[in-house]
Formats: C-alpha cells, structure tokens, sequence
C-alpha cells in the first residue's frame, strides 16, 4: 500500500486499472496531484495484482466479488472520525469503487475512464447500478474512449448525480491526439481541478 500527502480535504483510497498495478506512470501522477490538492491518497493493490507482482506472472482480473470484497476491507480500514473519505480509480478500479458507492459509508467517487462496456461490445452495458444512485459520482472521459465514448454514453439513463466530464478526444487513458491541441497532462489537471473545486 502506498499513501501520497498529508489531509486537508479528507482521504481518497485509489484503485488501479486492470492491466498496471497502483505505481504506474498514470497512477503515480493521479495520486501526486491529488495530493497536492490536500487529499491524503491510499492507494492499494487488488490480490491478483498482488500476486503478479511477487511472481511476475501476468494473470487476469479476480473475480467481482473478489474485487469487492477486498475494497471493502480497505474502506473499513481507511475510516477516520471527522475526517471525509472519498474512493476512486482508473478504469476496472473506478468501476469497482461505484459498485460500492451507496453501500458504504464514503462520501463520493472519482473515476478515471468508467469502463461502460468492454471494448467492441457496446450492448454489453454496466450501467445498471449507475441509475439509481444518490450519492456524487464524478466520471473524467474522453469523448472518444473506446469503452464509452460521448456519442454512446449520451444515450445511457444515468443517475442525475451521475457527473460526467468530457474531456476532448481523450482516449480511455484520458490521452487525445496531438492535433487535438489537447495533452494527457492537461486533461489530468483539469479533472484533478475539478475534483478540487468541488471537494472545497
């Protein structure tokens, strides 16, 4: 387990996407800026991950459950009386985070790239939970990301407190083209501002 920064803000526990671990390029600067803005940052390594990095063998996703389960057990943990706890992830980790969302006791989510469908499979929607929900979710996407992209994701019924924020010709990394006039860097920044302005 790896904690970025000192709480100001309150504390987010961030999970990585299926196929890097928690220290990726990607995950390392989500957590430094996050820190930046005062949120203390616990980021973590679901048990397939875990085993990956002890034996260097690459493995798939655990199961859902398997998934759930060991959130759960970090939220539980990362509890702290008057202190806010937000939870949050790229990809696979950021959709793990909102299937818990309503159930445990967290203020918000932020996500990374919502993985709306697996990729060339847009019927194959994971949206259902996403409905009814009442708490804040916040979802950063590019408009062109290939797991739900702006034309798709426009025609879902989502939650209104659901918050998506387009982010141009971003990819599933939150990466657009150059011609663009866009960079990853600027798409992180404006989601970690975003995160700011609305924690504060």
């Amino acid at each position: 387990m790896l904690i970025n920064g000192k709480p100001t803000f309150g504390r987010v526990i961030l999970g990585h996407g299926a196929g890097a671990p928690m220290d990726s390029e990607f995950m390392e600067v989500i957590a430094q800026q996050l820190a930046e803005i005062g949120l203390e940052v616990v980021r973590f390594e679901f048990p397939y991950m875990i085993k990956r990095r002890e034996d260097g063998k690459k493995r798939p996703p655990d199961r859902m459950p398997v998934l759930l389960s060991h959130l759960q057990q970090l939220i539980s943990e990362s509890k702290k009386e008057g202190t806010p706890l937000y939870i949050a992830g790229k990809s696979m980790g950021g959709r793990v985070a909102t299937m818990l969302l309503e159930s445990e006791d967290v203020d918000a989510c932020f996500v990374f790239g919502y993985p709306f469908h697996p990729v060339g499979k847009p019927n194959k929607l994971r949206t259902e939970h996403l409905e009814n929900l009442s708490k804040p979710l916040h979802i950063f996407q590019g408009t062109r990301d290939t797991m739900g992209s702006f034309n798709e994701v426009s025609e879902y019924n989502l939650s209104p407190s659901v918050h998506l924020h387009w982010l141009e010709d971003g990819n599933h990394d939150l990466k657009p083209r150059k011609v663009s006039g866009y960079s990853q860097q600027d798409h992180i920044d404006h989601a970690v501002k975003t995160i700011k302005e609305w924690i504060s």
